[in-house]
């Protein structure tokens, strides 16, 4: 089997980001891979120039870092004892666009991704972040769809 060297794991921070890191883990503990968790801030709308009473672009901005990096830290909490390698980034901009710069930039050998599974017009309209990473990714990708709910 391929070895992986290096995992990027990207998360929303929601159940299936969850459920998926559960396979990021074991993968980068199999193949005992350098783990790269990633979560990225949706690059925000510029309200500048638009009257937005007691609300300042740049205070908003450093709001949404730090909540990011305090839901970063709670998601990864006690998850990764046994990793000899790994750490967290946080970027800000499109969120495939970001994830396909890290795949080249730190040689990802392994993308792990949740994927929500949308179809018709849902996937219309939010598109497909796991999809457009699978699209254009130099490297293997594993997308990881929610388990199903049991009636």
């Amino acid at each position: 089997m391929k070895n992986f060297p290096t995992i990027l794991f990207a998360t929303d921070f929601s159940e299936i980001s969850e459920f998926a890191f559960d396979y990021a883990l074991s993968m980068a503990r199999k193949f005992d891979s350098r783990l790269i968790v990633m979560h990225i801030i949706n690059e925000p709308v510029d309200l500048r120039g638009f009257y937005v009473p007691h609300i300042s672009f740049d205070s908003l901005e450093q709001e949404i870092a730090e909540a990011a990096a305090k839901m970063m830290e709670k998601f990864c909490a006690g998850k990764l004892e046994g990793i000899s390698s790994h750490e967290t980034v946080i970027a800000t901009g499109i969120p495939y666009e970001e994830i396909l710069k890290k795949i080249d930039d730190e040689n990802v050998s392994l993308v792990v991704l949740g994927t929500h599974g949308r179809a018709g017009i849902d996937h219309l309209l939010f598109g497909s972040t796991a999809e457009r990473v699978v699209r254009r990714a130099r490297c293997a990708v594993m997308t990881i769809r929610p388990p199903e709910k049991k009636a």
